[in-house]
């Protein structure tokens, strides 16, 4: 089993050893390297932390966990109960909080939690605060508060609905022609909290709802990550019920993905597309996305006469970028939205109200939209990481054979050929290589990355 130090947060499974998967003791030990890494950062009287979770199995004991952790500190907690992500970091500034934690383990299965951990913004911590975090948490340099001193939980149930109100009152959302559109859509929450969230946004934007796996009890009825092949219910549910499309959330609900009314997925790459369509027809301005995004997003932002420009893999590298860039939207393309008009995060609220503003606005079925975008067609693959695998050796030998393309090393290694382009890497969140490929068919794109699959066990068995 595992236990995962990155950027993303502190993630493992559930059970086994202590410092090889995410424990009790675990739990225990960073949290408290984050409430202390809180108080060297800050340096106040009080501190306050805002703390959610996603509804897996192990959520209410990791975040107990949490919870009196950072209370044993001296630092006073917002429970937010379940929630989101997007929610909890929209919270944040919102409680004037010191922090955040969101107890989730976002697209993994069910065996899997995690730490995701924010600042005083609710926005994700960069690499050097997180090393930092890291450091605390090997050197047990923590300092825990006497018995007149200790934190206190405050409950808070109320995020979910103010976050709604928040995403409504963003202008770009037409409130009033999504209500006259009368749309109809299934919603598969994946049995976890946008299960809650998104029905409600829906219910108040006059959408008639059909729900699918919506009960926030953690039993995930199906690969939790939002991959057409884990969506076999949820295209027949759109066909049986004549919708209008269907959503489908990951378990924390800042990916979304979108399923047209013949039951085809809309593509998770052409989420962004599609809201950054809309947000450019309106604000034009640049944008960003990660390496391993769709071409198809350069495009769009280009025909509006912005500029596209790529980050590294992972949330805090995009919101970095789009931040010196100044851009009007971003995100990354495994469907996860960030708009700066509301807040530095992927939030699937903000993404289905846009894509609603934007079928209102055009008044065509969901696949009449996705023809009118240039159509690139990608494969996601991996390899499994194991015992004694060098594989910064094999991405440098990789680079060394390609250096005549146009490569991009800033995580890993990416090629662009002229018609096609290959993102090899590490990943954030898993024990595995990601091989993700681009070209102007599906065959070629899938024939792509079993070549580069088939090269690196080359180079591992050389």
């Amino acid at each position: 089993m595992t236990l995962i130090k990155s950027i993303s947060g502190i993630r493992g499974t559930i059970g086994g050893q202590v410092g090889e998967n995410l424990t009790p003791i675990d739990a225990v030990k960073f949290a408290g390297a984050y409430g202390a890494w809180l108080k060297q950062n800050r340096e106040k009287e009080n501190y306050r932390v805002v703390v959610g979770r996603d509804a897996r199995i192990s959520g209410k004991m990791i975040q107990n966990l949490v919870m009196n952790t950072l209370v044993g500190m001296g630092i006073h907690v917002i429970d937010l109960g379940l929630s989101t992500t997007p929610t909890v970091e929209v919270a944040v500034p919102m409680e004037h909080a010191d922090g955040g934690i969101i107890l989730t383990a976002s697209h993994n299965p069910k065996q899997w939690n995690a730490l995701k951990l924010l600042n005083e913004k609710g926005e994700f911590l960069d690499a050097v605060e997180g090393a930092k975090i890291l450091d605390i948490a090997e050197s047990d340099n923590m300092s825990f508060a006497d018995v007149d001193s200790l934190g206190k939980i405050t409950k808070n149930k109320a995020y979910i609905d103010l976050h709604i109100i928040e995403v409504l009152d963003l202008p770009l959302v037409t409130v009033k022609p999504i209500e006259q559109a009368r749309f109809r859509v299934v919603v598969d929450g994946v049995n976890s909290t946008g299960g809650i969230a998104i029905p409600l946004l829906l219910e108040r934007l006059g959408v008639d709802v059909i729900k699918l796996y919506c009960e926030p009890n953690g039993e995930f009825p199906h690969n939790p990550e939002p991959l057409k092949e884990h969506l076999t219910d949820l295209s027949a549910a759109v066909k049986k019920h004549g919708a209008d499309f269907g959503i489908v959330v990951d378990p924390d609900v800042d990916r979304l993905a979108f399923m047209d009314e013949n039951g085809e997925m809309f593509g998770e790459e052409y989420t962004l597309v599609a809201c950054a369509d809309y947000v450019l027809s309106r604000t034009p301005g640049n944008t960003v996305s990660n390496m391993s995004s769709t071409r198809a997003l350069r495009d769009v932002t280009e025909k509006y006469g912005g500029t596209y420009e790529a980050s590294a893999v992972g949330e805090v590298n995009v919101v970095k970028l789009m931040k010196k860039n100044n851009v009007v939207i971003g995100g990354e393309g495994n469907g996860g939205i960030i708009y700066p008009e509301s807040h530095y995060g992927r939030d699937a609220l903000v993404g289905v109200a846009l894509f609603l503003s934007l079928l209102a606005d055009k008044n065509i079925s969901v696949s009449e939209l996705r023809k009118t975008y240039p159509n690139y067609f990608m494969s996601k693959k991996k390899i499994q990481l194991t015992p004694g695998l060098d594989v910064d050796g094999i991405l440098n030998t990789i680079e060394n054979r390609y250096k005549n393309e146009q490569l991009t090393t800033i995580d890993g290694v990416k090629i662009d050929f002229s018609e096609s382009w290959v993102h090899l890497r590490k990943s954030n969140t898993e024990p595995i290589v990601r091989i993700y490929t681009e070209a102007k068919s599906q065959s070629e794109a899938d024939t792509l990355a079993d070549k580069f699959i088939e090269e690196i066990g080359d180079i591992a068995k050389a």
